[in-house]
């Protein structure tokens, strides 16, 4: 961290939120206008599906090189392509209007829009000390939140005033401005990161090496089993609330973005309450599971949606599920920073989004599958109630003890190290 202020690399983490909100926004354009462009398009679920998947697949294959590519390049070059590049898919959006023509830009977007998970991980580990990033993940995982709470409360707007045309085009221009501001605030040289790994650049790790690794493992069931109630809710709570509870294109933005906003207070408290327990001596295994552990029983009720004929008994039970969703998963971006030396961490993270990519795919096609088949979200729902208690068992299955992969943290979270 020598060598860059404390004003600069603050704002830095500010772009790096930005980013991640913009990302947020323009993947979530085609879930709010979905009523719109089925209506002009004549898509069945199925086709909706399969465009919401070919975003979850190329985004799943792209992982497995967007890390590597962040920890060999560096966060200025790696950041700053990977959002002109999503960007530019975004506002491909556009000038389409087949099923294929959408299957082909959404696959373009996913595919671009993956360097964004890597790189927030990476932009705490490299400017901030181990005591420091959970909440600094926790801000920074806040950002998705702010992205999927602006999306509704502008976008259905724009497009009933401009034409869908224009918002993707709006937002994609944004993310053009931003990789502008991006290459002069951020440094030219690799900053030396708090935990003295020297720097965001290094050598490439082998793949090999990490799938024999119990941690690993425990970073891929953790995002495979809570990535995929994620995306579900993401592509399909507008039509949810829809389909459910009738309601139109114009009066969705206000419940969903409440639900986005109760999402963004889990990111926080999922750094925060960490924080907490590690300033107090709790040992970072303790701190980290029982952290995940509370944030897993939060989510338990979302099937209770499926009782409710009120649409905004509603969105507090998913917005409880999603402020739970938020809270674990800033503590597995964490405990992936704990766990592995900061020269790993855009691999292992990039390896575990691949795994969250690919069960988010499966189950979005399981949802146009339930919807097309009468089934409705009956058993999406189920699984969402669920899926994080298993994945914390799997966690504890194969990571008995969390220890902390590189020195500096013993003062805040003693572990014997």
């Amino acid at each position: 961290m020598e060598g860059i202020g404390n004003t600069r690399r603050l704002l830095i983490v500010g772009l790096a939120f930005t980013a991640i909100m913009l990302n947020y926004v323009d993947r979530q354009i085609i879930a709010l206008l979905k009523p719109m462009l089925q209506t002009e398009f004549g898509w069945s679920d199925r086709d909706y599906s399969h465009m919401a998947s070919a975003f979850q697949f190329s985004a799943a294959v792209a992982f497995l090189g967007t890390g590597w590519f962040i920890d060999r390049i560096g966060l200025r070059r790696g950041f700053a392509i990977g959002v002109g590049a999503w960007s530019l898919a975004g506002m491909a959006h556009a000038f389409v209007s087949s099923v294929g023509g959408f299957v082909g830009v959404r696959a373009a977007l996913g595919a671009a829009e993956s360097i964004g998970t890597p790189a927030q991980v990476k932009t705490a580990a490299t400017y901030f000390p181990p005591e420091q990033r959970s909440l600094m993940l926790g801000v920074g995982n806040m950002a998705s939140n702010f992205g999927a709470v602006i999306a509704p409360l502008t976008i259905p707007a724009l497009a009933l005033a401009l034409g869908w045309r224009a918002a993707f085009l709006i937002a994609g221009g944004l993310g053009l401005v931003w990789v502008v501001v991006w290459l002069a605030v951020a440094p030219r040289t690799p900053a030396t990161s708090g935990n003295g790994a020297g720097g965001d650049r290094g050598a490439s790790v082998p793949w090999s090496s990490l799938l024999r690794d119990r941690r690993q493992w425990a970073v891929i069931a953790a995002k495979a089993l809570s990535d995929q109630v994620w995306w579900f809710l993401l592509f399909f709570m507008p039509d949810l609330f829809h389909r459910m509870f009738g309601l139109s294109q114009g009066s969705l933005g206000v419940p969903i973005a409440t639900i986005y906003f109760l999402a963004a207070l889990g990111s926080l408290s999922g750094g925060i309450l960490p924080t907490y327990l590690l300033r107090r001596g709790v040992d970072v295994n303790r701190a980290r599971k029982g952290s995940m552990l509370l944030y897993a029983c939060l989510i338990l009720p979302v099937p209770l949606v499926l009782l409710t004929g009120d649409p905004w008994v509603a969105a507090g039970l998913l917005g409880l599920g999603l402020f739970a969703h938020q809270g674990f998963s800033t503590n597995v971006f964490a405990m992936t920073a704990d766990i592995f030396p900061s020269r790993m961490i855009g691999t292992a993270i990039g390896i575990g989004a691949f795994a969250g990519n690919l069960s988010g795919m499966g189950m979005i096609e399981l949802a146009g599958w339930s919807l097309d088949n009468g089934h409705g979200y009956t058993p999406l729902l189920l699984i969402c109630g669920g899926s994080y208690l298993v994945a914390l068992l799997l966690i504890h299955l194969l990571v008995p003890k969390l220890v902390v992969a590189e020195p500096g943290i013993a003062k805040v979270a003693p572990t014997g190290h």
